[in-house]
């Protein structure tokens, strides 16, 4: 309750911010006003919501089905996959139209999550640092990769703007695509409980009934899904699904249906809260969200570090 009270009005506070001096009352107003807040600010609200839920919702799956506390899309390379996914449509079909940019994308982030949980499961599973530093390394062998191919073709700039999220670009018609990363969030929700029990391994999901290829694959799909849309469309956040499931966990357990609601909420709220800072340090200029998240992320996960965990009764 406290959380969904906070993100009304962190909602209320980002309709009304911006160069332009308008009120949430113009929203039911006709005018140059009420165009301004359905075109850009309501637009631009709803999808830093959707993008901190769905990427929070894709840290769970992840550190779920890995096992590891310490990984999401941005430290496995998920991200990276996506942009280099792009980053090939866009040289070899220049002309595709947006289904098959997204489907490319979805495809090479589906590819890279699963040779990264290839490489993981060769490590020694007392060694659990040893699996973000793996995905870090491959996260950036991957980027490399697409930073030459983009060096060598001109189109630095592309990866960037899909490595850095930011909503200033936001408008009507420009973000409707993170609708559908959000039904992937949602559909995470119904597949919790097996995601739960994949994450006991193999051995214990099929000694359960459960068919752990089949969830592993709709667990993949879904974060190839949600990576890839948010890259498509406002860029890569980093450590928002490494730091908000590692918060809720902490003070509410590990039942994942159960938390699965509260880390979207604090997700979307923590994102349009960090997109707000960026618009107000600088007034009227503005610092990407996901810079803003990257400094306030990398303080929480130092505290999660160190902090010592919630007794729970």
């Amino acid at each position: 309750m406290v959380l969904a009270v906070v993100l009304l009005g962190l909602v209320a506070g980002s309709l009304v911010t911006g160069a332009a001096n308008v009120s949430a009352l113009d929203l039911f107003r006709r005018g140059e006003s009420g165009d301004i807040l359905l075109v850009s600010r309501l637009p631009r609200t709803l999808a830093t919501i959707l993008t901190g839920a769905s990427l929070a919702v894709a840290g769970v799956i992840m550190q779920t089905l890995v096992r590891n506390r310490f990984v999401e899309p941005a430290t496995t390379g998920t991200g990276e996959c996506a942009a280099l996914g792009l980053l090939a449509t866009l040289l070899l079909v220049p002309g595709a139209p947006l289904l098959a940019k997204m489907a490319i994308s979805s495809a090479a982030a589906f590819a890279g999550t699963a040779i990264f949980l290839a490489l993981v499961s060769r490590l020694p599973p007392t060694q659990p640092l040893l699996v973000p530093l793996t995905g870090i390394v491959y996260g950036g062998i991957i980027g490399s990769i697409s930073i030459f191919i983009a060096y060598e073709n001109d189109l630095l700039q592309y990866i960037s703007v899909w490595m850095n999220g930011e909503f200033s670009g936001v408008l009507q018609g420009r973000y409707e695509l993170l609708w559908a990363s959000g039904a992937a969030a949602l559909a995470a929700y119904f597949y919790a409980d097996q995601f739960t029990v994949a994450g006991f391994g193999k051995d214990t999901a099929h000694g359960l009934g459960l068919s752990y290829r089949a969830v592993m694959i709709a667990g993949l799909s879904i974060v190839a899904l949600i990576t890839s849309f948010t890259v498509l469309t406002v860029g890569m956040l980093p450590f928002v699904g490494l730091v908000v499931p590692n918060i809720i966990s902490r003070f509410r357990g590990d039942n994942t249906k159960e938390t699965l609601p509260l880390v979207a909420i604090l997700g979307g709220a923590l994102v349009l809260a960090s997109d707000l800072i960026g618009r107000l340090i600088r007034y009227p200029y503005e610092i990407p969200a996901g810079t803003i998240f990257g400094v306030l992320g990398t303080g929480v996960f130092l505290w999660l570090l160190f902090a010592r965990p919630a007794r729970r009764g």
